[in-house]
């Protein structure tokens, strides 16, 4: 066993389930906040819906994957504050010792990043560095107390830096010469510049992040490996479609900061917040699950094609939501539309769960189209 899958093997459970109590958590303040009529749990869930959603779960599973990766056990206290910060939240609501958990988060996995830094220096690195980045930077905000719709491209542009990152460092090996990491900095650099402006000049800034969110999907859409194993099968093939349909929102949302600038409100709001953290964000979880899922458990998710259902529950229904309740204005479509997105979540979680215990009672077979070469690795979401 590599020095990784020594480094807190017992903490990785309660980590990663203080991630997914976020997550089922955030999917019930999401309910509440369509308008569903069920139980107040606590009365301020619905208030701290975002920032539980992107810090308590994704946060905590982007920290607990570095710590991994990393192998050192002082690592997992990135993980740790974030998950930490999540259930505060929950319990307490949005008072300062959730917040300051979360930022203390942020800060421990600018630490895990420096440390491996020190051990591979390189483009992918710095990106996702400047995507912890901008979560102690929303955390910061927070503190100041602003208010969560003005933290938006902070929270964004860490899952996107983060994201981007990842498919640089998997995508070296299809990439020739300096030009395409010369434009991936100068993309990071938009949107790094795009969040601060947006926070400096909200009026004005709000476009400029836009456009910086819009140079990283054209990074993506040129040089991500995923255009190319869109056309391999089984694993590859579903990882790639995960990755288009995300880039795909991701750039509905760059037009729509771009072309109409501030919003904290509203439908325009849901829109732009959704198309990121749902149509971009979940579609990058389910397509990387069956790949990071297993490098953090040590336990084998194997790829089976009931893992489309969830993918196309998704994202039809964020687009119905988007289209006839967004933009058409029919309540009734978005609040059930949006009820879709909460049961494709959770139906993804139910395909994981089972096909993990599926997958220890039953060795994977090598799949005829998935061969040893390092480009279909990345293509599928590689190894770390």
């Amino acid at each position: 066993m590599t020095r990784s899958g020594q480094v807190g093997a017992g903490l990785r459970i309660p980590l990663l389930a203080a991630g997914g109590i976020a997550l089922l958590a955030g999917l019930y303040a999401a309910l509440l906040l369509l308008g569903f009529r069920l139980p107040m749990l606590r009365p301020a869930l619905a208030d701290v819906h975002g920032p539980v959603m992107v810090l308590g779960f994704a946060g905590t599973l982007i920290a607990l994957e570095r710590a991994v990766a990393l192998g050192a056990r002082w690592a997992l206290a990135a993980p740790g504050a974030a998950g930490a910060g999540g259930l505060t939240l929950i319990v307490a609501g949005p008072g300062l010792p959730g917040k300051l958990l979360l930022a203390t988060g942020g800060v421990l996995l600018l630490a895990v990043y420096r440390a491996l830094w020190r051990r591979q220096p390189g483009t992918a690195l710095l990106a996702q560095a400047a995507g912890a980045f901008s979560w102690y930077a929303a955390t910061l905000l927070w503190l100041a107390g602003l208010p969560i719709p003005d933290l938006v491209p902070w929270l964004a542009a860490f899952l996107i830096a983060t994201i981007a990152g990842e498919r640089l460092e998997l995508a070296h090996v299809a990439l020739t010469g300096p030009r395409p990491q010369r434009w991936f900095l100068a993309a990071l650099a938009a949107l790094i510049a795009g969040a601060t402006a947006a926070t400096l000049w909200p009026t004005v800034g709000a476009h400029l992040f836009g456009l910086g969110v819009l140079a990283v999907v054209a990074w993506l859409a040129v040089f991500d490996v995923a255009r190319h194993t869109i056309h391999a099968r089984g694993l590859p093939r579903y990882v790639a479609a995960g990755l288009l349909t995300g880039y795909a929102w991701l750039a509905f949302a760059g037009l729509l900061w771009t072309g109409a600038g501030q919003t904290a409100a509203g439908a325009r709001y849901d829109a732009t917040a959704h198309a990121v953290f749902l149509g971009f964000t979940m579609s990058m979880i389910f397509a990387h699950a069956p790949v990071i899922l297993p490098a953090v458990l040590r336990r084998p998710l194997p790829y089976r094609p009931v893992l489309y259902a969830p993918l196309l529950l998704l994202h039809g229904s964020l687009l119905v939501r988007v289209i006839l309740g967004d933009g058409a204005g029919w309540e009734a479509v978005w609040r059930w539309a949006g009820a879709a997105n909460v049961a494709a979540v959770l139906a993804f979680l139910a395909c994981a769960v089972v096909l993990v215990v599926y997958g220890r009672r039953r060795p994977v077979r090598p799949h005829p189209s998935r061969p040893g070469s390092r480009h279909v690795a990345a293509g599928a979401g590689g190894t770390r």
